[in-house]
């Protein structure tokens, strides 16, 4: 089985646009990896692999490793440039990590027996799909599952409402209850909304 969460890199010293153009053309992937204050190393990827691991989920909430020069580097994907129409990554950032510090990401929601939810006739709205968290590497979560089997009609679950995995804290509610934001909610259907409305437009019968 393919390891999509290692990749092989090579430094690169021809910088500057008309650099990036020619790496293109090669079919390479040009990047920067940063972090962990050492200095910023410019680097080079072949496009095929990485265009096949940004199809995996993982691969934006997984700690990767680099091979650079036959020397593995542990890192976090933070940012990636796409071709606005064409299947092509232009560019792509790292961060460095350290197993010992801790490091911000965002991590995907994955919302289960949501038909659970819907037997009520509700509407299900989801507001936030990606939460920003902190945590140790080790404890990053490939992605946190949503129960909403006990979501009734007209609730709303916030950030609070979520169980997160061990050693997992959220960013947002770390700046207070004020950024509780809403995550997932049951509406009563429009049809509902409709004929509630229209029943207490309506004349009194005389």
């Amino acid at each position: 089985m393919t390891d999509f969460l290692t990749l092989e890199a090579e430094v690169r010293t021809d910088l500057g646009k008309g650099a990036s153009r020619r790496l293109r053309h090669a079919e390479k992937v040009p990047a920067i990896l940063y972090g962990e204050n050492q200095e910023p190393v410019s680097l080079t990827l072949a496009h095929k692999d990485v265009f096949r691991a940004q199809q995996e989920e993982k691969f934006y909430t997984q700690v990767l490793t680099l091979n650079i020069a036959g020397k593995p580097v542990e890192c976090l994907i933070k940012d990636m440039q796409r071709h606005p129409f064409k299947q092509l990554v232009m560019h792509l950032d790292f961060i460095r990590i350290d197993q010992n510090h801790v490091v911000h990401a965002n991590t995907t929601l994955h919302f289960i027996n949501e038909e659970e939810a819907a037997k009520t006739g509700a509407a299900i709205a989801h507001h936030v799909t990606k939460i920003a968290i902190s945590c140790l590497p080790k404890d990053l979560p490939e992605f946190i599952e949503v129960d909403l089997t006990n979501l009734a009609l007209g609730q709303t679950f916030h950030l609070s409402d979520l169980t997160l995995p061990a050693g997992v804290t959220s960013d947002e509610l770390a700046k207070g209850e004020e950024h509780d934001l809403a995550v997932v909610s049951a509406k009563a259907p429009k049809s509902a909304k409709v004929t509630d409305e229209a029943a207490e437009e309506a004349p009194a019968a005389e």
